[in-house]
């Protein structure tokens, strides 16, 4: 990740929007109890952390040159827009 982007992304005062996501209370109640052995203040910045570890890993698999490279290779040699996106779906499933 570029460093401007990473300055941004650690900026405390980003705005913020509100999501609705409806999650098991099971799966609520674990991360109620995880958050403060992990040192968060809540469950909310937990699941706010776990989201963006994921979404930076794919972030930085999909930016990737190579992978950017052989996309472009493979949509020249006739390779379906469909066929692609869901051989990155399966690639980004297996190494997590």
């Amino acid at each position: 990740m570029k460093i401007e982007a990473l300055k941004k992304r650690l900026d405390r005062d980003r705005p913020m929007t509100s999501v609705t996501l409806r999650m098991p209370d099971d799966v609520i109640g674990d991360l109620k109890r995880v958050a403060p052995l992990l040192g968060f203040s809540g469950y909310q910045p937990l699941i706010r952390a776990y989201i963006g570890q994921g979404l930076r890993k794919d972030l930085e698999l999909l930016t990737n040159d190579r992978i950017s490279a052989l996309v472009a290779s493979l949509k020249r040699h006739g390779v379906s827009e469909e066929v692609i996106e869901e051989a990155l779906a399966e690639t980004i499933h297996r190494q997590t």
